[in-house]
Order: C-alpha cells, then sequence, then structure tokens
C-alpha cells in the first residue's frame, strides 16, 4: 500500500515538508515553523492567554501567533480551555502529549547552548528562563543539597521552584518560599550564569531579595552554561 504525502496536521491538508518516514522528520512538521516551538515552551508551565503568549513573544504578530496555536492544535498538542468564573476567559494550554516535549526542548537547548554562536545576553521570557535552570541544573550536586522552595518575581509573571533530590519542578503562582527573586528574566540569568553576586544586583537596584543569602547561593551554584563546542 502506497502511503499519501498528504497529511491533516499542524500544516492542514497540505504536502508534507519531507519525504521521510524518520520521526525527526515529522516533529519538524509538526513544531518547525517559526514560533512554533517556542509557543511550546511558554506553555511548559501552564495554559496562557492569547495576549499573555504574544507579549512573552517579543515580535510575533496576532496573525501568526493565531495560525501556530491553529496549526499546533491541529497536532493535537495545544488546547484551547475556558478558565471557571469568573475569570471566564479562553487560554491555550498544552495536552499531556504536549508536555512531554519538554525533554526534547531542553535537549535541544542544551546543544545549542554549546554553538560560539550563542548569545546569552539576548532577551529571555520568563518561561525560557525557568525552563533553563530545569535544563542546566547540576543534578549530582544538587542531590546533596537540602530540599528548599526558591520564589521568582518576573513583574507579573510568578514563580515556585521546589528543589528536593535532585529534582527541580517549577510551577507558576506564589508560596512560601527559602528565598525569593523579585527581578527580570535578563537580570536573574545574570545572577544564576554570570555569577553576578546578589548584593551587587541589588545595589545596582536590579533586584529585590528576600530569603536566606547563603542557601539562595548554594542554590545559584548548582547552574552553570555548557562549555562551548571545539568546532573547525
Amino acid at each position: 500500500m502506497k502511503l499519501e504525502k498528504v497529511t491533516e496536521g499542524a500544516l492542514g491538508a497540505t504536502r508534507r515538508w519531507y519525504d521521510d518516514a524518520c520521526g525527526t522528520a515529522l516533529a519538524m512538521e509538526l513544531v518547525g515553523e517559526r514560533w512554533s516551538l517556542l509557543i511550546v515552551r511558554e506553555l511548559m508551565f501552564g495554559p496562557r492567554r492569547f495576549g499573555e503568549l504574544k507579549a512573552s513573544l517579543g515580535g510575533i504578530s496576532a496573525n501568526v501567533l493565531t495560525q501556530r496555536l491553529e496549526g499546533l492544535e491541529r497536532a493535537h498538542i495545544v488546547k484551547r480551555e475556558k478558565l471557571p468564573p469568573p475569570a471566564n476567559v479562553q487560554v491555550y494550554g498544552l495536552t499531556p502529549w504536549g508536555y512531554e516535549a519538554e525533554e526534547p526542548i531542553k535537549a535541544l537547548g542544551a546543544w545549542a547552548a554549546r554553538s560560539p554562536d550563542h548569545n546569552p545576553m539576548l532577551p529571555l521570557s520568563a518561561a525560557s528562563m525557568m525552563l533553563s535552570l530545569r535544563t542546566m541544573i547540576d543534578v549530582a550536586a544538587a542531590r546533596n543539597m537540602p530540599a528548599m522552595a526558591v520564589g521568582f518575581g518576573f513583574g507579573p509573571e510568578s514563580f515556585v521552584a521546589r528543589l528536593a533530590n535532585g529534582d527541580l519542578p517549577i510551577t507558576r503562582g506564589i508560596a512560601a518560599v527559602d528565598v525569593h527573586f523579585a527581578t527580570t528574566p535578563r537580570i536573574m540569568a545574570n545572577i544564576t550564569y554570570g555569577k553576578w553576586p546578589i548584593a551587587e544586583a541589588e545595589a545596582a537596584g536590579q533586584l529585590v531579595f528576600t530569603g536566606d543569602r547563603d542557601l539562595a547561593a548554594r542554590f545559584i551554584d548548582l547552574f552553570r552554561l555548557p562549555a562551548k563546542a571545539e568546532v573547525e
């Protein structure tokens, strides 16, 4: 039986990009269009409103965002939901299968961070900063750390990371924490990967910190960018 090249999926009823049965080829068809994979990244920590997604993805137009969300819905990666009263607003969230994209996204990000062309000083979203923590954590060192809750406030977005036994689940929201960083994702990256001292960031007016400073320093020390790849 001959397999058809036409498929009803993320690309709609159009010809397949690749005449290739490899799962990698299909992955590119599902999330390879510009912005698609970043939309999935932004939804990794829970459903978001259309406007919130647009604000997190600098440069994307409303029209393109609509098209990409529709494609991701057709691909069964994203689903539309309605928040219960009193909100009663539509949000976009990942399906259970969509959430499984976290590991490939983390692996791809860690690989690309080794490129000599990677510029860690470019802007990044709050979700991107949080996902980088889950990607770059030194798991072996983290297993020797005491359990702790770390809060992050990036303007209207709040997250709680709970370190325990080397794992670092992160959720959106506010809770009682041992340490809390109120800053921007860019400054948080400077503190985490550039090892900008917390006291210096505070003195510069770029950070409001509360909590156990020694514990915070030990937490920050768990994260480093990978060494650059040797290229010819």
